[in-house]
């Protein structure tokens, strides 16, 4: 099934007297929401008690958890140092995941603002190729890594790019972010045509069973001609893309991702809008 929850917790949740990410799944699971994309963005400071309590309330209330790892990972950089604590981050996040039972740890590839893409890209791909061999080391078995396409054009993360990372090996499954994309290329994802390519893109180079159950994440982006500018709310309509061509692109593949809805502020109302939209057309061709 396809399933739809926030990137972190809205401010709702707070409001509704809820304190702590533990109490996530059951309140997400109350509004009828079933993923949940925990936030490690700014490091991986949680204890391994309170992750192990998340992941007990998920499994309770049938949330699928994902990670997203902290955003100072940089697979591009030519500083051995730098790389070194990108690979450690991926690392501690994995020990959380499998506190955590999360399925999944989204990761940025990294930046090629200050050296030639071609060479960043190359570093990259090698460091994530030493990162899967000791992932593979530390029984982590169920658990992907999915790196995400990116929005700014001094990031590595193009289609092209995730796509060559994910072939290093099946642990690799990637995280489409549509705002993102859009952004990246300066508004191509408007029709269901649009998303239907590229989604058969994936589907081509990856494989349908692969992709079948991708990540992904959504949320309306304003950008300029250097791509992601600002996140924005489902709501802000002068800002793309729309969800409906991509529901609709969706049902037509039979695919059944993870959307992981990254809004501005409002991260579990617009999640719950986005399954709406989806719903409604999935009905409609049954």
């Amino acid at each position: 099934m396809t399933r739809f929850g926030p990137a972190g917790n809205s401010q709702s949740f707070y409001d509704a007297g809820y304190k702590s990410s533990v109490e996530a799944p059951k309140w997400l699971h109350s509004i009828g929401l079933s993923a949940y994309e925990y936030q490690c963005n700014k490091g991986v400071n949680i204890s391994k008690e309170k992750a192990r309590q998340i992941g007990d309330e998920a499994k309770k209330y049938d949330i699928l958890v994902s990670i997203h790892a902290p955003y100072y990972i940089n697979f591009g950089s030519q500083e051995e140092e730098k790389l070194q604590k990108s690979k450690e981050y991926i690392y501690e996040c994995i020990e959380v995941a499998k506190e955590m039972k999360a399925e999944r740890i989204v990761f940025h590839p990294g930046s090629c603002a200050k050296v030639d893409r071609k060479l960043a890209f190359e570093t990259a791909k090698k460091a994530i190729l030493e990162v899967v061999n000791v992932v593979k080391e530390m029984k982590a078995e169920g658990i992907f890594l999915c790196p995400e396409t990116m929005g700014k054009k001094n990031n590595l993360g193009s289609v092209d790019e995730i796509i060559e990372i994910c072939k290093i090996d099946e642990i690799l499954l990637p995280t489409i972010d549509f705002g993102h994309i859009n952004a990246f290329t300066g508004g191509g994802l408007k029709t269901r045509e649009d998303f239907e390519n590229l989604l058969k893109k994936f589907i081509n180079q990856l494989g349908y069973e692969r992709m079948r159950r991708f990540h992904s994440h959504f949320s309306r982006i304003e950008y300029t001609s250097q791509g992601e500018k600002k996140h924005w709310n489902y709501e802000d309509k002068q800002y793309e893309p729309d969800f409906e061509p991509l529901a609709e692109a969706l049902v037509e593949l039979k695919l059944e991702p993870v959307i992981i809805c990254e809004s501005k502020d409002y991260m579990s109302e617009d999640a719950l809008v986005l399954k709406k939209i989806y719903h409604e057309i999935l009905e409609k061709r049954m």
